[in-house]
């Protein structure tokens, strides 16, 4: 085999992952389960695209979609130009973050080591889509579910091979057991060296390549023209890359769209979701300072909090494809997933205001407090919860963010103290009981500022951070990064210093936070979503 160049940064040892070395639990034993792993030669791979028409009939997988993709990168420059190959599909990750995401239990890992689905109870959240790095899961355009390569498992059970493997003119694909000696699989690992897709990522994939090319194991590696010769690029809209890429060196020629799973939606619900959360924590912040405005007061924030969260939940039942099973993230849900947990959340939230209306429309003095507490730490957990949902969909490094869920608390104290100023103004009698709410306003968006200027001035850790940041910054979200960043951290500021605290320039600024707030959440979402991730 001709001598490869040193190890890429996505390239590890078989012993680290599980190999001829390892103490992996199972390791040839009789009652560890098989655990089942896919090599891919790409010495051999000629690209000829059976294995993906192959997929394709066994499974009826729709036009448009493919769980199986055989990726083309063209390295050099004429007349020494190359051609490389990268079959992609589902890595059968031993730690899939697509399991752990699923908030019903669709996506499961067998005992085996296979990750399967069941479409059958599948919501159509998308979360798997955003949580998977290797970009292998996609919503069936058919059945409005999650699918993706599971190996062919019916096949496996029957004793046979995946389609895949079987039509492969070349046997590029190899699958057997990881852990049984004697195995195809495990002798070509000790012996070969090969190599695995954003090991970084910790999930421990089980498909592993022999002779990959750098710039087809990771996406941003190579460059992707706006332009093609007989086909007009689908990406060019959200990805713009800037890596240094000689065009003639290193293009990927057949591109595929890279379609954001997570759209205006649920951008929407973080923005309604921190008003819902704000205006009950900042009542609840009045009454505790001593600042009580009276019962009135507390029904309409209660009902306006309400009004937010209804809201919120149609939005997110809204962006399911199967939005009339939203239900089962309720019934069955995986405890795990914090979709799941945030579905409890807001549920309980919910239950808490409605019960905090009747209590306080009925004056029971005694409950109220404790009913208040309690709302507080719930509505708290409702405006931070994403972040860590956010965490688990690994496939976005943007969203790795460890002041994601300080920064989505702040939001909810700026979105709700902006809606109490804008609603100061039409409400009489109350200016003086409300002035710590202008306080906490002027407060919230400095520290808002602040937590955006460490995004900017911080080095990023990866690439794809860096890609995603300057779509924000730069690229197809600029102008609503820019303007809602304006609108929710300067503007009021540049407003004050006209006026003061009890002009109309303050209502104005509020008006424009709001705005601003809406703006920013969607430049932030989408940006997260448009760095490619195969």
């Amino acid at each position: 085999m001709e001598a490869r160049p040193a190890t890429p940064p996505n390239s590890v040892p078989f012993s680290s992952l599980g190999g001829a070395t390892s103490s992996r639990a199972g390791m040839a034993t009789d009652h560890a389960p098989v655990l089942w792993a896919k090599v891919i030669d790409h010495r051999k791979c000629i690209g000829c695209h059976a294995c993906t028409l192959a997929c394709k009939a066994e499974h009826l997988v729709p036009i448009g979609v493919n769980r199986t993709y055989v990726k083309q990168v063209e390295v050099g420059g004429f007349p020494t130009i190359q051609r490389h190959f990268q079959i992609t599909r589902c890595n059968q990750c031993d730690k899939p973050p697509c399991v752990e995401i699923c908030p019903t239990g669709a996506m499961f890992r067998r005992e085996d080591g296979i990750v399967d689905f069941h479409r059958s109870i599948c919501i159509g959240c998308k979360a798997c889509m955003e949580a998977c790095p290797y970009d292998a899961i996609y919503i069936d355009p058919l059945s409005r579910s999650a699918e993706k390569c599971n190996f062919c498992a019916h096949r496996i059970d029957m004793g046979l091979e995946p389609a895949c493997v079987v039509v492969c003119p070349v046997e590029a694909i190899i699958v057997g057991p990881l852990n049984a000696d004697g195995s195809e699989v495990r002798e070509i690992l000790s012996r070969e060296k090969v190599v695995v897709r954003k090991p970084e990522k910790g999930t421990h994939p089980k498909l592993f390549y022999i002779d990959a090319h750098e710039s087809t194991l990771v996406p941003t590696a190579a460059a992707h023209p706006t332009l093609y010769p007989f086909a007009e690029n689908a990406n060019r809209a959200h990805f713009h890359p800037s890596t240094g890429s000689n065009l003639l060196q290193e293009m990927a020629v057949y591109d595929t769209p890279q379609k954001i799973p997570w759209g205006w939606m649920v951008s929407a619900y973080l923005w309604t979701k921190s008003l819902a959360a704000g205006l009950f924590i900042l009542p609840a912040l009045l009454t505790w300072l001593g600042y009580h405005p009276g019962r009135t007061w507390d029904l309409t924030m209660a009902a306006l909090a309400i009004l937010w969260l209804v809201i919120t939940g149609i939005l997110l039942v809204g962006d399911l494809t199967h939005p009339e099973r939203f239900y089962l993230i309720l019934v069955r849900p995986n405890p795990r997933s914090w979709l799941a947990r945030g579905a409890w959340i807001i549920t309980a939230y919910g239950v808490l205001l409605a019960a905090f209306l009747l209590v306080t429309f009925l004056q029971w003095a005694a409950v109220i407090p404790l009913l208040r507490v309690v709302g507080v730490v719930l509505a708290v957990l409702t405006a931070v919860y994403t972040a860590f949902l956010f965490a688990q969909a690994k496939g976005r490094d943007l969203w790795q963010n460890p002041l994601l869920p300080l920064h989505l608390l702040v939001q909810a104290l700026l979105s709700g103290s902006a809606a109490i100023v804008l609603l100061a103004a039409i409400w009489r009698g109350e200016g003086d009981a409300l002035l710590p709410i202008r306080w906490i306003f002027l407060t919230a968006a400095a520290v808002h500022l602040l937590l955006v200027a460490s995004d900017l001035l911080t080095p990023h850790a990866t690439t794809d951070v860096a890609l995603a940041a300057r779509s924000m910054y730069r690229g197809a979200f600029r102008l609503a990064y820019w303007g809602g960043l304006f609108g929710s951290g300067v503007l009021p500021f540049v407003l004050l210093g006209i006026g003061d605290l009890s002009s109309g320039w303050l209502h104005t600024a509020a008006a424009g936070v709001l705005l601003g707030l809406l703006l920013y959440d969607h430049a932030y979402v989408q940006a997260g979503q448009s760095v490619p991730l195969r």
